[in-house]
């Protein structure tokens, strides 16, 4: 994929039937972030602990991401990177460049709008079924589960760096999967996978989950559940999202008992999040 081109999509919405309570969580999650955004609007400066952005800059981030997508949904070409962690790192700073703002109030009301856009252009979209995204592409259904689970990423490292409480719940994070099923086999890290033959079910604590196959290195990702596995794991959501994102690690998660581990390999488990780099 050179560039970000939505080919027969341009100009016309993508339409989508999405999961119950998507597009509920869209719209609160962007209000959750837009209100902790004003209540901690003289800490824009703050820096995101482990990161080299501020909280203004993550802020403005995630207000061109929700603009990008908005676009998106209504069938609007927009170049954006190839798809590689380099690129896309590359057209973010190129981005924050361009767009000067960085004030928490109207950062925040342009994070809330444009959610609300990428939703109702969702919604209202028209003959199209699928839309390139600087991901790949994907359906409307999975554009508006990568929406949220930008929001919820981003939002995370606004919490933190604001001092206040985060916006990831067990059901929010239950509806990123129709995007990390989309996207798993895009992020795979050949030289982990290489030589790898195993099979695996990740399933979420009271939710949802998916399967994965390795054979001979290359992956193949199910939204179902395998009825048998070699290694099952079983993993608190937001645990869950925060490993997926590249937000934390897996050992603290394994000593606090928030993984577990079934299945006649077990000790395929500690391998499996290396399979994958965070985009």
């Amino acid at each position: 994929m050179k560039g970000l081109d939505v080919g027969s999509a341009a100009g016309r919405g993508v339409r989508a039937e999405l999961p119950e309570g998507l597009e509920a969580a869209v719209r609160e999650t962007a209000a959750e972030i837009a209100a902790l955004l004003r209540r901690g609007a003289d800490g824009m400066g703050a820096r995101i602990p482990g990161a080299q952005w501020s909280a203004g800059e993550a802020a403005a981030h995630l207000a061109l991401a929700n603009e990008l997508m908005a676009d998106l949904a209504a069938g609007r070409e927009r170049p954006y990177g190839d798809g590689t962690p380099q690129s896309l790192a590359g057209a973010n700073e190129s981005a924050l460049a361009d767009f000067g703002q960085r004030e928490a109030g109207p950062l925040a009301a342009m994070i809330e709008e444009q959610a609300e856009a990428c939703v109702r252009a969702l919604g209202e979209g028209g003959a199209a079924t699928t839309v390139v995204t600087p991901l790949g592409e994907m359906s409307g259904e999975a554009l508006g589960s990568y929406l949220l689970t930008h929001m919820l990423g981003h939002g995370y490292d606004l919490a933190r760096a604001l001092g206040q409480r985060h916006m990831l719940t067990a059901g929010r994070v239950e509806l990123t999967l129709p995007f990390m099923t989309a996207v798993m086999e895009r992020v795979t890290d050949p030289a982990r996978t290489a030589g790898l033959t195993a099979s695996y079910a990740v399933r979420l604590w009271r939710g949802g989950g998916f399967g994965v196959q390795v054979e001979a290195g290359a992956v193949r990702v199910d939204a179902r559940v395998p009825a048998r596995a070699d290694c099952t794991i079983f993993i608190e959501p937001v645990t869950f999202l925060l490993m997926a994102l590249g937000r934390s690690g897996q050992w603290g998660a394994l000593a606090r008992g928030r993984i577990l581990v079934r299945g006649r390999r077990p000790w395929l488990a500690p391998r499996f999040p290396g399979l994958f780099t965070a985009p």
